[in-house]
This record gives structure tokens, C-alpha cells and sequence, in this order.
């Protein structure tokens, strides 16, 4: 698992995406370098099985031909164990991948601060999509704190667009 950089450099639209290796829903390594030649979308979102988040993968779900040769892959805090169900049951056809421990999430600056819900969870991913080209250049980014907001897959697709 790749390590939080002690003093990392901050996540910013035209500067290379911070790299990263987690565990897939079905406990096979994948690493953002790896997909290097093509674009990546990275849906971080804060938890399996909850009605927005079901909406918002399915939603991406049921129009991954609009994404192209774009590798689409969900994120979110939850356990592969739990992501494989998740993804078993919606039936969705791309990755899921386990931040377990929030480090990628926190390194891509989408993770809440000890502040999500008055249960104080601190280690749940914010809902965020990030857009990498195939050079590893990060296109676009949008990080919210609601949890009941969508990502603007307009935007998102019209960045693809122009790659």
C-alpha cells in the first residue's frame, strides 16, 4: 500500500496525480501508474450500500460507454470484502477499489475530518471525482463536502472529451 508522503504535495489540476496502489473488491492489486496510455476517472464516494452512493455508481454504471477507452474506477473507504458484495449486487461493471485506512483519500484531499455525522467517523471518504490523462496529469478535479451532491458528470465527460 502506497504510504501518505510526510509533507505531500498538494492535488492540483495540471500537476501530475499523486500515484497509489489499493486492493481491487476481489483482492487483486491496482496501481494509478499502471494505467498509464489512457484516462482514469476516480470516484471517490463515502460508503457501500447508502442511497446516494448506489445512485451515483449506477448512474456511471449505466453510461460507461460514454466514458470511452476512460478506466473508471470507484473508491471509497469500505472493506473489499464489503465492495465485492456491493458490486456484486448492483452489478456494476467496473473496479471498486478498498482505502481502508483513508490514505489515498486523504492524499487526494477527499477524505472528512473526523466530522462526518455526529458519530465524529474520521475515516470516511468525501464524494470527489478526479480526471487523470494518460500521461498521469490530473484534468480535472471536484471534491464535495455534502455527501448528497452528485459530481458534474457533464464536466467530467466534456474534460474526457478533450483529451
Amino acid at each position: 500500500m502506497s504510504p501518505v508522503p510526510d509533507d505531500p504535495v498538494p492535488v492540483e489540476v495540471g500537476r501530475t496525480a499523486p500515484d497509489f496502489e489499493l486492493f481491487t473488491h476481489d483482492g487483486e492489486r491496482w496501481q494509478l501508474s499502471e494505467h498509464r496510455g489512457h484516462p482514469v476517472v476516480l470516484l471517490f464516494f463515502p460508503g457501500a450500500f447508502t442511497s446516494v452512493c448506489t445512485t451515483e455508481l449506477n448512474r456511471v454504471n449505466n453510461g460507461l460507454d460514454q466514458f470511452g477507452e476512460t478506466t473508471v474506477v470507484g473508491i471509497s473507504t469500505d472493506s473489499p470484502f464489503v465492495l465485492d458484495e456491493f458490486r456484486s449486487v448492483e452489478a456494476f461493471d467496473f473496479p471498486l477499489l478498498s482505502d481502508h485506512n483513508a490514505m489515498v483519500s486523504e492524499m487526494y484531499g477527499a477524505k472528512y475530518d473526523s466530522n462526518f455525522t455526529p458519530m465524529n467517523l474520521d475515516r470516511i471518504s468525501k464524494r470527489a471525482a478526479f480526471v487523470v490523462d494518460g500521461e498521469g496529469v490530473l484534468r480535472y478535479q471536484e471534491v464535495l463536502e455534502n455527501a448528497g451532491k452528485q459530481p458534474d458528470f457533464d464536466q467530467i465527460l466534456a474534460v474526457i472529451e478533450g483529451l
